[in-house]
């Protein structure tokens, strides 16, 4: 049996700049985003079975990688190469999909990174993330960008520059061990009630931007900006300065498609900056999921969110990217 495991990410500044629509015509894209220690896990295996056995929330069985109906494991076996009849390929996720920490990404990274060992193929985590990017924009033409799939490769606290030509620049953030813990120690991360489908949104924002439009695209370049400046705070130390900036970022993101937000999300964020949360947005493409917040006293904050009943899901930093965990 082999088991892989690929984490799930927050992202820090920048996010939005990774989608094909924007780097290709108004790049480079710029983000930096954090791989966190909650996963998506894969499992494959040999079976006595003259089948391809799928099992996630439904559960498949047939005889060809075409017939397939999930299209992630349909196109990862097509990708791969793999036709055995006898294989079975199951997931797992510490947290469900549509809330904003990047599942899909994780889960196709996990998918390729399991089948790949399964092949006994060795894989960088650059030609992962390039595959899994291939697999969810181009083939199946998804309005997604590559932060999902490269931070789920990557691991860390990275950054990422998406240009025009495909390639993606990749190093981690340059700052202290006592800044970086200090902010592992200082975000916390709330549920709040919401899930959606993150394509639904980004696919606005991505036809916007395709059709050039005015003021999506002068809010991503405000965006842009605003992850370079943030990248500075962090790697100064001056993490209040971030968490400022974080603000910034959510106003924008706010206008930056309708659903973005509702009045109970509005609500927590409000209850929230007064209970000590010096800064916060919301996680992912909008409209539900988790609001990441920064604060220097999480006793409170977290007395405030649990009498909203909201439920903090805590976390520290993943450092190792996809990995086989059992082979």
């Amino acid at each position: 049996m082999i088991i892989t495991r690929s984490p799930l990410r927050i992202s820090l500044g920048g996010g939005g700049t990774d989608l094909p629509s924007y780097y290709r015509e108004h790049g480079p894209g710029f983000l930096i985003a954090a791989a966190i220690d909650k996963y998506v896990y894969i499992t494959v295996h040999d079976t006595f079975d003259s089948a391809i056995i799928v099992k996630y929330s439904k559960m498949e069985r047939v005889n060809t990688p075409q017939e397939v109906q999930h299209p992630i494991v349909r196109e990862a076996l097509r990708l791969v190469g793999i036709e055995n009849p006898h294989i079975e390929i199951a997931s797992m996720a510490d947290i469900p999909a549509g809330t904003g920490l990047g599942s899909s990404g994780s889960f196709t990274t996990a998918l390729l990174k399991a089948l790949h060992a399964y092949r006994k193929n060795l894989v960088h985590p650059e030609e992962l993330a390039m595959q899994a990017c291939d697999i969810e924009i181009n083939r199946l033409g998804e309005p997604v960008g590559k932060q999902d799939q490269y931070i789920a490769a990557f691991g860390g606290v990275t950054c990422f520059r998406f240009h025009s030509d495909e390639k993606v620049e990749a190093w981690p953030m340059r700052t202290s061990t006592e800044t970086l813990h200090s902010l592992e120690d200082n975000l916390m991360l709330f549920f709040t009630g919401f899930t959606r489908s993150a394509s639904s949104l980004l696919r606005d924002q991505d036809d916007k931007t395709k059709q050039k439009d005015g003021e999506m695209v002068k809010n991503l370049e405000f965006v842009k900006e605003l992850g370079a400046r943030s990248l500075e705070a962090l790697e100064t130390g001056n993490l209040r300065r971030f968490a400022e900036l974080m603000n910034v970022h959510w106003e924008h993101k706010r206008g930056r498609t309708k659903g973005m937000s509702n009045d109970s999300i509005d609500n927590l964020y409000r209850i929230a900056r007064e209970h000590g949360a010096l800064g916060g947005k919301l996680i992912g493409a909008g409209g539900g999921g988790f609001l990441l917040f920064y604060t220097e006293d999480r006793s409170r904050l977290r007395h405030a969110m649990t009498e909203c009943g909201v439920r903090e899901v805590r976390f520290r930093f993943d450092f190792e990217g996809t990995k086989v965990v059992i082979a």
